[in-house]
């Protein structure tokens, strides 16, 4: 969601709780607001689900004001690049506000969401898998960690140190527990081939390079009930809707 005062977000936070206290000349009230920024500040947190902290949010515009004074006082409004992040700012904010005027007629319906679990609960499977892996950029890189791994090497300490996937470089090439749907399918098929403890002893190609596996567990997989996962649903169906809403936008505009 767009911010219209960038230190709200710190006020509205608590951060200020953390920092150290106000000096005594500090002002006891709020200075005024616009009551146009107001309704706008107001309807922002209500879409968001959370309540506006119109104390909180007078004072920010107060900071904000009294920056935005010093800061052309000393000519950066009239810096060469002034003018193109002032653009940047007002393309980015009307761009949330098409898809936000998008997603409030056109929000994830109960049957879509019910549609998506059934349809995830039917593509999960049984069996559920974690795993750890190794991404390279290419084959010979691939059996070269596949030979230091015969030599008693450590899986995680290599994926730490030569991985390429850094989502999970950081973690010892850690995936977690997924179904084998939920893998690229050359890695989902690997993975369900080995026994738990063992690597892949023959590099694994996907889109994104070369893999080394590690299967570490197996259990039976249980799907989450509805309600359980039901607005996390909601994200992902919105996520969809967006993308979707996107590129019908750019087939539209294509000669």
């Amino acid at each position: 969601m767009y911010k219209y005062i960038l230190t709200t977000a710190l006020l509205l936070s608590g951060a200020s709780s953390a920092a150290e206290p106000l000096p005594l000349s500090a002002p006891l009230t709020s200075p005024p607001v616009e009551q146009s920024w107001l309704e706008v500040a107001r309807k922002d947190a209500q879409e968001t689900g959370n309540t506006l902290d119109e104390n909180a949010f007078r004072m920010a515009v107060s900071t904000n004001e009294l920056l935005s004074a010093e800061a052309r006082r000393l000519g950066m409004d009239q810096q060469p690049d002034f003018a193109i992040r002032l653009e940047m700012k007002r393309t980015e904010l009307l761009a949330n506000l098409v898809i936000r005027d998008y997603m409030t007629k056109n929000p994830p319906t109960e049957e879509m969401l019910m549609a998506e679990y059934e349809r995830i609960k039917a593509q999960s499977g049984n069996k559920e898998y974690s795993a750890r892996h190794i991404q390279l950029k290419t084959e010979d890189e691939a059996q070269a960690v596949i030979a230091q791994l015969a030599k008693r090497g450590d899986f995680a300490k290599l994926a730490k140190e030569k991985s390429q996937d850094m989502s999970t470089r950081d973690k010892g090439g850690q995936i977690g527990w997924l179904t084998k749907n939920l893998f690229r399918p050359p890695l989902g098929n690997a993975l369900s081939k080995l026994q738990k403890g063992l690597y892949t002893t023959i590099p694994v190609q996907t889109e994104a390079g070369w893999h080394v596996l590690k299967l570490e567990g197996v259990r039976d997989f249980k799907m989450p009930g509805y309600d359980k996962i039901k607005e996390p649903l909601r994200q992902r169906l919105k996520s969809q809707l967006i993308s979707q809403y996107i590129d019908s936008l750019r087939t539209r505009r294509q000669p």
